[in-house]
């Protein structure tokens, strides 16, 4: 999982490749401080999600494929 500077503000976009599905938040590069409950995001649709507590947005990096279950 790469991170633009810190993944704890809104602003910042978490790029996720295959071996960090499935996806959910908050992520291991948050501190503790910033935790909520946990929440998987669904990346089927467009290959981005927000997360609905704290507005962290995700998406898969270029070239990434989602396997079916």
């Amino acid at each position: 999982m790469s991170t633009n500077n810190s993944a704890t503000s809104a602003n910042n976009v978490v790029e996720l490749q295959g071996k960090d599905l499935p996806a959910h938040c908050p992520n291991p590069a948050m501190p503790l401080w910033s935790s909520h409950p946990r929440v998987f995001l669904d990346l089927s649709h467009g290959g981005s999600a927000t997360c609905s507590y704290c507005g962290t947005q995700y998406k898969l990096a270029p070239g990434t494929v989602i396997k079916g279950h």
